[in-house]
């Protein structure tokens, strides 16, 4: 049983990426396929596809090997657009390196469009 499979996709994702792998396939879902078009608009993944297998279906991820350290950001936080800049110097290494992943009303995306958009949302993942 699986308790977030959000965090068990992006602990999949680095494992591979450290062993140099060319893909993985994780878990579908709706969150899932959100977070991975982020990420690859990004640059850090590359083309990723839907596996119908009979349940919820699979993602087939390709890895380019762009990614230094991703992972969930746990408890899911909600955060006020003038907060961001705190959990950016919390979970990325350095400024304008790396990204924030966040589910606003507008729909999941990046900390950097949600700061555009002037809007704040809920943590839930990082990846540089």
């Amino acid at each position: 049983m699986k308790i977030d499979p959000l965090a068990d996709a992006l602990s999949n994702i680095y494992n591979y990426e450290n062993a140099r792998k060319p893909d993985c396939t994780i878990p579908a879902s709706k969150l899932m396929g959100n977070v991975l078009r982020i990420m690859q608009k990004w640059g850090y993944i590359g083309a990723f596809e839907f596996i119908d297998d009979g349940k919820n279906g699979l993602f087939k991820v390709e890895l380019m090997g762009a990614i230094n350290k991703c992972g969930v950001i746990k408890p899911r936080t909600p955060t006020k657009n003038h907060e961001i800049e705190n959990w950016e110097m919390r979970y990325l290494p350095a400024k304008e390196f790396g990204i924030l992943i966040m589910s606003t009303p507008n729909g999941v995306m990046s900390h950097k469009k949600a700061r555009e958009q002037n809007i704040g949302g809920i943590l839930l993942a990082y990846v540089y």
